[in-house]
């Protein structure tokens, strides 16, 4: 059912609005002036969904509540969480915020020896990849150093550590590593297979655009078994992964989580450091800040570059980082569910949300919730302010076929899918000129949560439910262009 117009929306603090429910008995219906074409409920029927479908749309200059369904239900954000976390990220940290990278050495240099220990030490850049690590090692030498007397050390605690950023995902998937004060190419090793003389050539290496060094800090083997696909095992010395040989084919690669970002960090640059001519010893891992004199580093692209990259590559480590950044800044965080719950309530003593329940900064995590109405309301409230919307990518429109069409309605939105979850939130801009701003949940959750642990990367049915889920949205937003136009 379609809920009717609810109060505006002023800003924080909030309560949510609650409005009467009224149904739709025919295919047009007079609403003031306007003609409602088509029923959202039956576009809602048509998708064949399931579960629960939510939305709200909200007049983005007054605030007035135009339409919703279920607005106040708590629902899976998917990854449109991270609208949230980059407003949070933004007011906490500053838009010019930037994560440096730097090699601290405990002692003075010498001879070309540094006399005493060198320190990696990361500052939580969720952005750090080889190409970089490979500038700073380039820039150790131009120090002049060649070696050192001590011990090469790798910090990774400027940011809480956590194995996995959802416990409840296959262990492959690249989309959920571990996060830390040290990240480097967003925590993911590339594994390469290709078929030699009739067996397999297998390797791990840590590729960006202008390095490619090997792995030695994970290690990776051919079983002969069906499933699982992937396995993984931790070891003293190596992270160790174990490929399926039937599901190899022909060739390819994949990227694989990192579970000890620190190590991993630390065996890559101590490779590139040698290429430069600079002999290190086995990175040793270290929980003490260190001290000393910093010669060389890397800062990120400030935090609105950062956060543009991660709105439109849905990057769920940027997120996380940024999201335990932003906590350990207001002086909130231990480790990342404090730093959820910091958020949390930032959200509530900012917006007025109360009723939110989150566990993550990404949103891929399955128990984090939150209304569609809380969500435009959050948006109004802070968005503008913050410049949320310049962040925020374009959606392209597609015909019935599945081919991009132009359209005269502008949207910039967040998208954020799971299995059979499918969400958008954001700013659109009727064919008139009226800016209305969005949200749209949809979720069969029971049937998620059904799913087995190894069906949950492609579970049947998955993408053609979430192709239907899509097309709804759009559905839903051509249509709230051609009601709510001023």
């Amino acid at each position: 059912m379609v809920a009717g117009a609810w109060p505006a929306l002023a800003d924080a603090p909030m309560t949510s609005p609650r409005s009467p429910v009224r149904k739709l008995q025919s295919p047009a219906i007079q609403q003031g002036t306007r003609i409602l074409a088509q029923p959202a409920e039956d576009l809602i029927a048509a998708a064949k969904l399931g579960g629960e479908v939510t939305y709200a749309v909200i007049d983005a200059a007054t605030g007035l509540g135009l339409e919703a369904r279920g607005g106040q239900r708590l629902m899976p954000p998917a990854s449109t969480l991270k609208a949230i976390t980059s407003l949070y990220a933004l007011e906490c940290l500053g838009a010019d915020h930037r994560f440096a990278t730097r090699l601290v050495a405990t002692g003075p240099v010498s001879g070309g020896l540094v006399q005493g220990d060198l320190v990696l030490a990361g500052g939580g850049d969720p952005t750090l990849s080889t190409d970089e690590l490979g500038d700073m090692a380039a820039a150790l030498k131009m120090a002049g150093v060649t070696g050192i007397t001590g011990q090469f050390l790798v910090w990774g605690g400027a940011l809480p550590y956590l194995r996995a950023i959802d416990d409840g995902q296959p262990e492959y998937l690249g989309y959920n590593p571990a996060v830390s004060g040290l990240n480097l190419n967003y925590n993911r090793v590339n594994c390469e297979w290709r078929r030699v003389n009739g067996d397999y050539q297998i390797g791990l290496d840590a590729r960006a655009e202008r390095f490619v060094p090997a792995v030695s800090s994970a290690r990776v083997t051919i079983a002969d078994r069906e499933k699982p696909l992937f396995a993984y095992a931790d070891s003293d010395r190596a992270e160790v992964w174990s490929v399926a040989r039937k599901a190899l084919g022909k060739g390819g690669s994949r990227w694989l989580p990192v579970r000890r970002p620190d190590a991993y960090a630390g065996d890559v640059f101590r490779t590139l450091a040698k290429a430069q001519g600079i002999d290190l010893p086995q990175p040793r891992m270290t929980d003490r800040q260190p001290q000393g004199t910093v010669l060389a580093s890397h800062a990120s692209e400030g935090l609105r570059t950062v956060l543009k990259a991660m709105l439109k590559h849905s990057t769920n480590l940027t997120a996380e980082a940024v999201g335990m950044a932003a906590s350990l800044r207001m002086g909130a965080a231990v480790d990342h569910e404090a730093s959820a719950r910091a958020m949390t309530q930032w959200l509530q003593a900012r917006v007025g949300v109360s009723d939110a329940v989150l566990h993550d900064h990404s949103g891929l995590g399955a128990t984090t919730r939150i209304s569609a109405e809380d969500m435009v309301r959050t948006l109004r409230a802070l968005g503008p302010k913050a410049g949320l919307r310049g962040l925020m990518k374009p959606v392209v429109f597609k015909d019935d076929k599945g081919k991009k069409a132009a359209h005269p309605i502008l949207v910039e939105a967040k998208t954020g899918t799971l299995n059979f979850v499918s969400a958008l939130t954001g700013f659109m801009v009727t064919p008139d000129g009226r800016e209305l701003i969005f949200a749209i949940f949809t979720g069969d959750v029971a049937r998620r949560d059904a799913l087995p642990l190894e069906a949950r990367e492609s579970p049947e049915g998955g993408a053609a439910w979430v192709r239907r889920s899509k097309r709804l949205q759009q559905q839903l937003i051509e249509r709230w262009g051609a009601v709510y136009g001023a």
